[in-house]
């Protein structure tokens, strides 16, 4: 029997898929849910379904979703696969369901003990957990102490919280004899880690991150306190991001801790949260395909012969815009083609024992700066590296110098039990790597960037200045993440787009270009906090993100006029600007349009004619509806292409829009054949009795006509507009032009209010018309009283 990470069983699939010599492999921890377990599960299937239908394959997990897996395991055991050349001799399609097999137990009862936080503590905040509750759990296990026998193991999330804890249980005790408090995580040397491992004469507490969950067995431990907390990882793939984040545990997660209490006698739990909080946990954790960084996963793909992971029985497809970000990252690294395809330059980056970056990075970096430093470089940065001040080349130093103080700070790959201290393990790395690098010579025609790194023509790369070196291979790595130093400012600006800002103190503050190895952008804040970078000058900045580079014409609406400049931006680092004279008239009108959209249509001149048009199509629309369009705002600015595009190419100004004609702009809306009807359905003036031409108003939500009284006798009905439906409203003036009444029906008026209009109106306006009965006077715009008829 032999035991194998996941990662060197994909490095073994990769190499020779039929597994030669080998009877059966077994996924334990399956429910853990890492990419590299995910992916060995999908690629195990394929190799059944193609090439070895007897290969038993058996995923094992206390706390597996056994359902879906058994589901994913059900792939057909024979069958045409192009992807591998298998004919169509290769046997029929069938399928064997995979049963789920359920071993009970052998651990023995845990007893649960619920702590929760008291009241006023959070567990975590924007800076991440909380000193008010690693308080809780450091006065937890004290209480755990006092009320049970046996070794206590406590489970936190990552370093910091180790040490935080551990200084807080000093001085704790047992019955009176003092306690032994040992953290462990993979960064300790391995004397210290195996303190923590081996039980001795006095009672331990061994402060542990999520890899003692399952990964190890602490000897001697029958009491668990767990904070309930993890870190995972998380990738920002808009800025270009990634990073761990402290998340809280799944019932599954939850119930595996709990297990380490009972291995070798009954024990107990100690949760540092309700049983209430409990129920309310996620049921199993997030898989790492869902909120990972997928570049490594979509190489292994790539490299299996299937771009996308297309065909792959996953427990959870990818996310499609995580897949892309992978793609577009591979492609501009030369590792895959525009297909998906793995390229050669793929499969050598894919053989370093790295992320695809970094690989690129060591192949790339030996050139320029030794295979030596560039194996130093990376190994620091696949070693996840915090370094003090940011400054990434004193970290370089310092490791060189055997110091273990380098500011490592834990990473999920912590604490694996294999016994080296963090200076140890990062050396053998280095070595590993620049044997790599050596061996891999990289030919002039496979898309290797060729940066000169500041180097004169025939300078020998190790001549180099540490601090360039470390930046140009950084920048090979992340050339996103190269950055310039904001005008005026101390903080900088990414070629993603990300503002980043140095620590406090650091030795790089001021560097005018830095190449950004690791930055984390926390809740609230705009700019990310750089944890690790070294400088680089301008001419490596831009080799080295050349593919960011683009010269353009840009022409933007500001204060008020069109704004046209000729810039080379690295990404979005403006390189230089130039004012531009005769810009291209289609961006000229899309910066207009951007302007008319941010400022409103009242930059524009509206006239009388055009204001009273736009209200007449406007009721129309609402009268009839379709094809009379909308004119409101909202419309006319998302439809600026269908009514004043042409009269946009001539403007160059604030001012050209005041020459533009907003009224014969909008006819260009008028809809065909029916704007031949358009004065009859709603005319802009309707005729009166009195033979007077009076405009309507329509900006309101019904027509208006507003007309002296004394024109309308005799007029009986109400005129309609739009086709009849409409009835107008109308305004009966006094002689000074005030309103008497409003009304849409005249006969009504007539025959009921009329008669108090009149005896109020008649003493104060005698020389106008105020007949009893309006039918029997002619109507009049005159102010002389006419004379009565008869009645």
């Amino acid at each position: 029997m032999e035991m194998v990470t996941t990662g060197i069983l994909l490095r073994r699939l990769q190499r020779d898929a039929e597994l030669p010599g080998v009877a059966a492999v077994v996924l334990d921890e399956v429910h853990e849910r890492h990419l590299d377990g995910d992916l060995a599960l999908a690629l195990l299937v394929d190799v059944r379904a193609v090439l070895r239908p007897d290969l038993p394959v058996l995923a094992m997990s206390a706390t597996v979703e056994a359902e879906r897996t058994a589901a994913v395991l059900a792939g057909p055991v024979a069958g045409p696969d192009t992807r591998r050349g298998a004919g169509p001799d290769a046997g029929p399609d069938a399928r064997t369901a995979a049963p789920v097999v359920t071993v009970p137990g052998a651990t023995h009862p845990v007893e649960e003990v619920w702590c929760p936080l008291p009241a006023r503590v959070r567990r975590t905040d924007d800076r991440g957990v909380t000193p008010g509750f690693l308080d809780h759990v450091a006065a937890t296990v004290r209480r755990a102490l006092d009320e049970r026998e046996g070794d206590v193991l406590v489970f936190v999330p990552g370093v910091r919280e180790i040490d935080q804890v551990a200084r807080r249980l000093g001085g704790a005790t047992s019955s009176g004899a003092p306690v032994d408090v040992r953290p462990l995580h993979g960064r300790l040397p391995s004397r210290e880690q195996d303190l923590a491992l081996v039980q001795g004469a006095r009672r331990r507490v061994v402060v542990a991150t999520a890899v003692a969950e399952s990964s190890l067995t602490v000897p001697g431990v029958r009491v668990v306190v767990d904070a309930g907390l993890a870190r995972e990882p998380r990738a920002d793939h808009r800025r270009g991001l990634a990073g761990l984040v402290t998340v809280g545990v799944s019932r599954a997660a939850a119930e595996q801790r709990a297990g380490r209490a009972g291995r070798e006698a009954p024990g107990a739990v100690y949760r540092c949260w309700s049983e209430a909080d409990h129920a309310r946990l996620a049921a199993f954790p997030e898989p790492a395909i869902r909120t990972s960084d997928l570049t490594s996963f979509a190489l292994e793909t790539a490299c299996w012969g299937a771009p996308g992971a297309r065909g792959l029985a996953l427990l959870d497809a990818p996310p499609p815009a995580a897949a892309a970000t992978a793609q577009a990252t591979l492609q501009a690294i030369g590792a895959v083609d525009a297909s998906g395809a793995v390229t050669d330059r793929g499969r050598r980056i894919a053989e370093v024992p790295v992320d695809p970056r970094l690989g690129r990075a060591l192949l790339d970096g030996a050139q320029l700066v030794g295979a030596r430093r560039a194996a130093q470089v990376v190994a620091l940065l696949s070693d996840d590296v915090r370094a003090p001040g940011g400054d990434l080349a004193a970290a370089l130093r310092s490791a060189r110098g055997g110091r273990s103080d380098a500011g490592s700070r834990g990473s999920g790959r912590e604490g694996n039990g294999s016994g080296g201290g963090a200076a140890d393990g990062w050396l053998a790395q280095a070595r590993r790597l620049e044997l790599i690098a050596t061996s891999s010579a990289t030919s002039s025609d496979d898309g290797s960037t060729r940066l000169t790194g500041g180097r004169e023509p025939g300078r020998p790369a190790e001549r180099m200045p540490d601090d360039l070196a470390v930046g140009v291979v950084v920048a090979l790595a992340h050339p996103d993440r190269v950055a310039r130093l904001r005008p005026g400012g101390s903080t900088y600006l990414m070629v993603s787009g990300t503002g980043a800002a140095l620590p406090p103190g650091s030795a790089l503050a001021g560097s005018p270009w830095l190449a950004v190895a690791d930055a984390d952008r926390g809740a609230g804040r705009s700019d990310a906090v750089i944890r690790s970078a070294a400088p680089i000058d301008e001419e490596t900045a831009i080799e080295a993100a050349s593919s960011a580079l683009v010269d353009e014409d840009v022409v933007r609406w500001e204060a008020g006029r069109v704004v046209a400049r000729r810039t080379r931006r690295l990404g979005a680092i403006e390189l230089t600007s130039a004012r531009l004279d005769d810009p291209d008239v289609g961006l000229v009108q899309a910066a207009v349009q951007d302007g008319l959209r941010a400022d409103g249509l009242g930059v524009l001149r509206w006239s009388a004619g055009a204001t009273a048009l736009r209200e007449r199509l406007a009721f129309c629309h609402r009268a009839l509806g379709s094809p009379w369009p909308e004119v409101d705002d909202a419309a006319l600015l998302a439809g600026l292409d269908a009514w004043l595009a042409p009269d946009l190419l001539r403007v160059r100004a604030a001012g050209g829009l005041q020459r533009i004609d907003v009224h014969q702009a909008l006819r260009r809306l008028l809809p065909w054949p029916e704007a031949a009807h358009l004065d009859a359905l709603a005319p802009e003036r309707l005729d009166v009795p009195s033979g007077s031409s009076v405009r309507v108003d329509y900006s309101g939500d019904q027509p208006v006509l507003a007309v002296r009284l004394q024109e309308t006798f005799g007029w009986v009905d109400t005129p309609r507009l739009a086709g009849g439906r409409v009835p107008v409203l109308l305004h009966l003036l006094s002689p000074a032009g005030r309103p008497l009444a409003v009304t849409a029906d005249l006969a009504s008026f007539w025959s009921g209010p009329y008669a108090q209009v009149r005896a109020e109106m008649r003493g104060r306006y005698p020389k106008h018309a105020w007949p009893e009965d309006p039918f029997s006077v002619e109507p009049t715009r005159r102010v002389r009283r006419p004379r009565e008829g008869r009645g």
